[in-house]
């Protein structure tokens, strides 16, 4: 194990000297730092790579190169990660598992993953950075210094503030009135039997400079919408700008399990009074807490195929928390994991992620192909890494932008029940996306 302390630098500035480069990573906790938000990760200069290409067939082995990609082992480390694989699983990914085509093709590799020798560790809460290596590996860039257009005096951890965004024109593929027939459609379908909750989801596209830097835009991002789940991933042939909020499944090195559902969206007031009504009239809301509802039971079923007999637990259920944009509905499973399995098996058995699809989840994604206008991707994909100690994050891919050259893809979406209007679903859809929307001046 190697553990060296440098000076502090703010991940800005990894971005802004070495994001550019394939392959660099930035895990992302942004907001006001807290135990929840404390820790942030840099990673380049993979040893191993993978980008999985093909029809649901390859897909599932795809998934045994992963497999063959994980990390060798370690003990636990002094940080939370230490080196080891960090890797993208698309939505189209998830259906593979679940057995499922969809009608929508997409080009875009199912599985996308690096393996790292160590990783840059920021503690945004003490203001500390290291280098951690499980693996004896030195740093694999030098730390950046006072970059170009510094102020005078400036620390050597100061980055140059990032060009200001571009004003994009953002349209979906869903408009009002078609996202509107969809509800309808999926509503129809509940009150039939078919399925008790689906979620459905557009995207909204932008054409862009080709000439775009991904990381100029991610910095940029970051400033305006802090996420606790933020994300930063240049692909060879496209980059990942996440501001996700919620956590997907989690798994401690002793095999503790945690998951964080998230359903039940509403604004934010503009005073302190207002946001106490606002949160307590969602925490009362019938809608928004039978959504969360059957979520969490989805989520408990879905840890539950990996957990230890007995181990299962609901210790938050409807909790209102605030985010930098909107409150929201969460609750929180646990659990341990069984005997004979790891990481990566835990991963499978949960994927797609059960709030973005619906109950029962393999229905559920049936309805969702049949009604929804385009493939996902990325958006409602999960974000993940294990460390070389085993242990897992991830998180769901949402409040999220694919970049390719020239175009810009934002998803979002929502949950529907039988109890669902269909135009404050359409309301809800734009709240989430107007943040994004606001940032590219549309």
């Amino acid at each position: 194990m190697t553990l060296r302390e440098f000076p502090w630098r703010d991940p800005d500035a990894f971005l802004a000297h070495y994001g550019d480069m394939p392959w660099s990573v930035l895990l992302d906790s942004g907001g006001e730092p807290g135990e929840r938000a404390r820790w942030s990760f840099f990673c380049c200069h993979p040893s191993a790579t993978l980008t999985a290409r093909g029809a649901i067939d390859s897909l599932k082995q795809d998934w045994s190169a992963l497999g063959a990609l994980m990390p060798r082992k370690t003990g636990p480390g002094p940080l939370p990660f230490s080196g080891g694989v960090i890797g993208l699983a698309r939505y189209e990914a998830g259906l593979a598992l679940e057995g499922i085509v969809s009608r929508h093709p997409s080009s875009r590799p199912g599985l996308v993953a690096a393996r790292y020798d160590g990783a840059f560790v920021f503690d945004r809460l003490d203001r500390r950075l290291y280098w951690s290596s499980a693996y004896d590996a030195p740093p694999p860039v030098a730390l950046p210094g006072a970059l170009p257009g510094a102020l005078p005096g400036a620390s050597p951890g100061f980055a140059p503030p990032a060009p200001p965004l571009p004003r994009l024109g953002f349209s979906p593929d869903l408009g009002r009135e078609a996202y509107c027939r969809a509800v309808r459609e999926i509503v129809s379908r509940i009150d039939a039997g078919e399925v008790f909750q689906a979620n459905l989801t557009t995207q909204w596209r932008a054409r862009s400079d080709p000439r775009l830097s991904p990381s100029d835009l991610y910095r940029g991002l970051r400033r305006c919408i802090p996420a606790p789940f933020g994300a930063f991933v240049n692909m060879p042939d496209e980059a990942l700008l996440s501001a996700s909020v919620e956590r997907f499944v989690s798994m401690q090195a002793d095999g503790t399990i945690e998951t964080r559902p998230i359903k039940g969206t509403a604004p934010l007031g503009s005073s302190p009074g207002e946001d106490r009504a606002i949160a307590a009239a969602l925490s009362s809301d019938e809608k928004e807490r039978a959504e969360n509802l059957m979520i969490t039971d989805l989520m408990r079923n879905d840890i539950g195929r990996s957990a230890r007999l007995g181990s299962v637990a609901v210790p938050v259920f409807c909790a209102v928390e605030r985010f930098a944009h909107v409150h929201h509905l969460v609750s929180s499973v646990t659990a341990h994991l069984a005997p004979g399995l790891d990481a990566l098996a835990l991963l499978k058995r949960c994927l797609p992620p059960g709030s973005v699809t619906g109950a029962p989840k393999h229905q559920a994604l049936r309805v969702i192909d049949g009604v929804e206008a385009s493939s996902r991707g990325a958006y409602c994909g999960s974000l993940f890494r294990i460390g070389a100690d085993g242990a897992l994050d991830s998180s769901v891919i949402i409040r999220s932008l694919s970049m390719t050259r020239g175009a810009l893809t934002l998803g979002v979406g929502g949950g529907i029940t039988t109890l669902s209007d269909p135009e404050r679903e359409y309301r809800e859809m734009c709240l989430k996306a107007a943040p994004f929307l606001r940032a590219f001046g549309a």
